[in-house]
């Protein structure tokens, strides 16, 4: 059974739409957070607001 990794509760914000995302993810193996997000409904993808809390 692998080791037991943190959640995290990842808010995702665009400063373009105002859009607000709230997802879960977890760390990979080069420390990043990983929830699969992709891209703003408005299509930005580069300046996005994340903070992030362990669950």
């Amino acid at each position: 059974m692998a080791a037991e990794t943190t959640r995290y509760r990842v808010i995702v914000r665009c400063p373009k739409c105002g859009e607000k995302y709230i997802l879960r993810g977890r760390t990979n193996e080069k420390g990043e957070l990983e929830t699969g997000f992709k891209r703003c409904v408005c299509g930005n993808e580069s300046t996005l607001n994340i903070d992030s809390t362990p669950e």
